[in-house]
């Protein structure tokens, strides 16, 4: 049973296309793990600042063009609800990543598979 080669060439062209739509999917992904990494250990570097700090300093936070004076263990809670946020971001996409991989792994290898088939027939 012999599949047309309209109708081969049209699948490949098909699993070609999502593979290609997986591979910019995990480019767009690594960026975002990388970026959000990034600030990650931008906030735990402030926080250890911060820590770092007596309690009698001021601290002051950027809000819109001006700034506001905090307490320093609110300061740090924030920083640590961020961090902890940032970093479920992170494992949610890894999952992501993985998917997108595997999906493009299988897509690469059901075309290897096709030609395969395609050449023995």
């Amino acid at each position: 049973m012999s599949i047309p080669n309209e109708a081969l060439q049209k699948l490949v062209q098909e699993i070609e296309s999502r593979a290609a739509q997986a591979q910019q999917q995990i480019n767009i992904v690594k960026t975002q793990i990388a970026a959000k990494q990034r600030d990650a250990r931008l906030l735990q570097l402030t926080s250890s600042e911060v820590r770092g700090l007596p309690a009698s300093t001021n601290v002051y936070e950027g809000v819109g063009k001006m700034f506001v004076l905090r307490p320093t263990g609110e300061v740090e809670k924030r920083l640590v609800g961020e961090t902890s946020e940032l970093t479920s971001d992170v494992s949610s996409l890894e999952k992501k990543l993985h998917y997108l991989e595997t999906t493009h792994k299988n897509s690469r290898e059901h075309i290897d598979q096709i030609f395969r088939s395609g050449a023995r027939g």
